[in-house]
């Protein structure tokens, strides 16, 4: 049998600790150098509601939160 995680656990209102913070996740704005860990060097296009669309040279690749391994310059 397995155990529940505890990030998959909610939170109860009447509980006395303390909710866990939210994920913060990095914003970018078009045209800024970005660099990610697989594609490289590349450049902000377009950003959406949940992902970032980049151009990364040969290929455009459309990332979505949490914008895993991708830094800004």
């Amino acid at each position: 049998m397995k155990t529940p995680r505890a990030a998959t656990r909610r939170h109860l209102p009447t509980s006395p600790f303390k909710r866990p913070p939210a994920p913060v996740f990095e914003e970018f704005a078009s045209g800024e150098l970005v660099t990610h860990d697989k594609y490289g060097l590349g450049r902000v296009l377009k950003v959406e509601h949940q992902a970032v669309v980049i151009d990364f040279g040969p290929q455009k690749m459309r990332i979505t939160e949490p914008y895993a391994k991708l830094f800004k310059l």
